[in-house]
């Protein structure tokens, strides 16, 4: 019987600093997706200034026509990896763009080439950011399901060895 109380309470330590470490990690995401989506509206924002930059230097709408017929394959791209945090793997997207020349080079050539080339920056970084965005959520998402599961083993170990362990006996002294 004491074996098997020693083996419930070593378990219960060991599912009850997992569970403190996924909810560090939890804390740290929290944190982090909170300042990637203040930076996405950030960067939003100026891309959408840049396009309209974009729009008023060319002069009319067609500059979003010569950029998709321009392209044939896409040069940015997303790659995953997979990341333990005790004993839970969690997705990581990493964005990469391709080498090789661009393919829309001469868009924007008789005017507004320099505004081109920014909105096509300012875009980049957008879409980075989307991408972290992402990969935390995800990792958000999963941390969240995993630590409530985590919890309940935790909560029921708990009760188990509180149910199970010895309890001393009562003594009567009767006075006599």
């Amino acid at each position: 019987m004491k074996s098997k109380l020693k083996g419930a309470q070593v378990g219960h330590d060991l599912l009850k600093r997992k569970s403190e470490a996924l909810t560090k990690r939890f804390r740290d995401i929290t944190k982090r997706i909170d300042e990637a989506k203040r930076k996405m509206g950030r960067v939003m924002q100026i891309a959408a200034f840049s396009l309209a930059e974009v729009t008023y230097a060319v002069g009319n709408n067609t500059i979003g026509y010569q950029i998709t017929e321009s392209v044939r394959q896409a040069k940015f791209r997303v790659r995953t990896k997979q990341e333990n945090v005790s004993g839970v793997f969690l997705p990581q997207f990493e964005s990469f763009q391709m080498e090789g020349g661009s393919d829309f080079q001469m868009t924007g050539l008789g005017k507004g080439g320099q505004q081109v080339a920014k909105c096509r920056e300012t875009y980049t970084r957008a879409v980075e950011t989307l991408v972290e965005l992402a990969s935390l959520q995800t990792a958000f998402v999963i941390l969240d399901e995993v630590i409530k599961v985590v919890n309940r083993r935790v909560n029921a170990m708990y009760v188990f060895g509180a149910s199970n362990s010895p309890q001393p006996e009562s003594t009567n002294i009767c006075s006599q």
